[in-house]
C-alpha cells in the first residue's frame, strides 16, 4: 500500500480524496493555485505545493509542476479526481513513466473512451447495445442527410470529443439538419478544438441510467448498480439518485451482467461508469467516464463501499474488497449539486460566502470544501457542494432531503439551493415521473 498520495484536483472532491486517504493511514500532499491557497483541502493534507497562479492551464493543468510536486514531496501515487486532468491519457502516462502509480485506469483504456466514436465501437464490440447512429464520424452534410433517413428523425449530433453538452444539436426535421450539423461542428471546433461529429437517433422521452463498475487486475469486475440522473440543464446533471424509481432487480441484474462481462472483455482497470439512456425498457449505451463521477456518493448510500477507497487498493495491485454475490443494495440515496450560480439564469456567482452552515442529523451527508469566510473564487468550475441524504424508502429520502435543504446555510453568494428546494417539493419529482428533458421544461414554465 502507498505511504503518501498528491490529490491532483482542488474543492470538494480534493477533500473526498483526502477523508479516505486518511482513512487508509495514508499521508497526503495537496496541490493548489495561488487563489486556492486557504482552501479546506490544502488546511488538511499533511502537505501542500503551490502550481502555479489562479488560471487551470497554469496550474491544476500544469502537469510538469505537478508532476515535479509529487517527486519533491516523494508521493508515490496520483490520485486526479475528476475534471481536470483525470481523463488525459497523456497525463497518466507521464505519470506512470515518472516511476509514480496513476490512480486510476490505463491510458489505452481513457484514450479509448474520450473519443466518442472509438469508445461506441469498443463497447459495441464487447456487447452493449448502443443508440442507433452513424457508422463513425459524419463528416459531410451529404452522408449527414443519409444518414438521418436511414435513422429517422428527430437526430442528435455530436461532438466526438469532450463532453458537457458542448456539440450536442438537435434535428426535428430535414430542414433543421444543416444548422444542427454546421453549428455542432463549429461549437465542438471551439471548445475541444476538434470539429469531428456523428449522429445518433434522438430519444424522445429517454432516462440517463449510468452503471458503476469496479475491476482489479486480477479479473475481477463488478457492479454496483445503477443511478439515476435524469433530472439535467443542458446535458449538466442537477439532481441524482440510487436505485432508479424505474429499474427493477431483474433489469438490474440483466444490464449488470451485460456491463461487467464487457468491462471484463475490455481489460478495464479501476473504477468507471457506463452511461445509457433508457426508454421502453431498452438500455443504450451513450458513453463510459473513466473516472470517479461527481454523483459517486449516492452509490456509496446504498451499498456501503467506499469508492475512492476501491480506487486507491486497485491501483496498489489488490483484490476488489468485495465479490459481486457480496454486494448489497440498501435503501435509497439522493443527491443536490449546489452550485454557486444564480437559481434562475444560472450565472457563476462567485464571491465571499459569509455565512455558512451544514444540514446534519441521520443520513445526511454535505461533501463541500466551503466554509464561513471562503471566498468562492471565478476561475473554476461553480460546484461548492453536493448535498446526500440516505434512507430506507424513497419517500422518506425526499423528506429527509427536504428538510435538510431547509438546513442548508450559504449566505453571500447566489446558489442553486432554491432550485432544489422547488424540485424537492414537486409532484413529478414525487412520482419518479421525469425523463432527461422534464427539468429544462419544468424551468422554461416558470419564464
Amino acid at each position: 500500500m502507498f505511504d503518501k498520495i498528491l490529490i491532483a484536483n482542488r474543492g470538494e472532491i480534493a477533500l473526498r480524496v483526502h477523508r479516505a486517504c486518511k482513512e487508509m493511514g495514508i499521508h497526503t500532499v495537496a496541490i493548489h493555485s495561488e487563489a486556492d491557497r486557504n482552501a479546506m483541502h490544502v488546511r488538511l493534507a499533511d502537505e501542500s505545493v503551490c502550481v502555479g497562479p489562479a488560471p487551470s492551464p497554469k496550474s491544476y493543468l500544469n502537469i510538469p509542476a505537478i508532476i515535479t510536486a509529487a517527486k519533491i514531496t516523494g508521493a508515490q501515487a496520483i490520485h486526479p479526481g475528476y475534471g481536470f486532468l483525470s481523463e488525459n491519457a497523456k497525463f497518466a502516462e507521464i505519470v506512470e513513466k515518472s516511476g509514480i502509480t496513476f490512480i486510476g485506469p490505463k491510458p489505452e483504456h481513457i484514450r479509448m473512451m474520450g473519443d466518442k466514436i472509438t469508445a461506441k465501437d469498443a463497447i459495441q464490440t464487447a456487447g452493449i447495445p448502443v443508440v442507433p447512429g452513424s457508422d463513425g464520424e459524419v463528416a459531410t452534410f451529404e452522408q449527414a442527410k443519409a444518414d438521418a433517413k436511414r435513422i429517422g428523425y428527430p437526430v442528435l449530433m455530436k461532438a466526438t470529443a469532450g463532453g458537457g453538452g458542448r456539440g450536442m444539436k438537435v434535428a426535428h426535421s430535414p430542414e433543421e439538419l444543416e444548422l444542427a450539423f454546421m453549428s455542432a461542428r463549429t461549437e465542438a471546433k471551439t471548445a475541444f478544438g476538434n470539429d469531428a461529429v456523428y449522429m445518433e437517433k434522438y430519444l424522445q422521452k429517454p432516462r440517463h441510467i449510468e452503471i458503476q463498475v469496479v475491476a482489479d487486475s486480477h479479473g475481477n469486475v463488478i457492479h454496483l448498480g445503477e443511478r439515476d440522473c435524469s433530472l439535467q440543464r443542458r446535458h449538466q446533471k442537477v439532481f441524482e439518485e440510487a436505485p432508479s424509481p424505474v429499474i427493477d432487480d431483474a433489469a438490474r441484474a440483466a444490464i449488470g451482467k451485460t456491463v461487467t462481462t464487457a468491462i471484463k472483455k475490455l481489460g478495464y482497470l479501476g473504477v468507471g461508469t457506463i452511461e445509457f439512456l433508457y426508454e421502453n425498457g431498452e438500455f443504450y449505451f451513450i458513453e463510459m467516464n473513466t473516472r470517479l463521477q461527481v454523483e459517486h456518493p449516492v452509490t456509496e448510500m446504498i451499498t456501503g463501499v467506499d469508492l475512492v477507497q476501491e480506487q486507491i487498493r486497485i491501483a496498489a495491485g489488490e483484490k476488489l474488497s468485495l465479490t459481486q454475490k457480496e454486494v448489497q443494495f440498501k435503501g435509497h440515496a439522493i443527491e443536490c449539486r449546489i452550485n454557486a450560480e444564480n437559481p434562475e439564469t444560472f450565472t457563476p456567482s462567485p464571491g465571499l460566502i459569509q455565512e455558512f452552515h451544514a444540514p446534519g442529523g441521520l443520513g445526511v451527508r454535505l461533501d463541500s470544501a466551503a466554509y464561513s469566510g471562503y471566498r468562492v473564487p471565478p476561475h473554476y468550475d461553480s460546484l461548492i457542494g453536493k448535498l446526500i441524504v440516505y434512507a430506507p424508502t424513497r419517500a422518506e429520502a425526499l423528506a429527509r432531503l427536504r428538510r435538510a435543504l431547509d438546513e442548508t446555510v450559504v449566505a453571500g453568494v447566489d446558489t442553486t439551493l432554491p432550485l432544489h428546494r422547488r424540485l424537492a417539493n414537486n409532484a413529478d419529482v414525487a412520482k419518479g415521473d421525469y425523463d432527461i428533458h422534464w427539468l429544462e421544461k419544468f424551468l422554461g414554465m416558470k419564464k
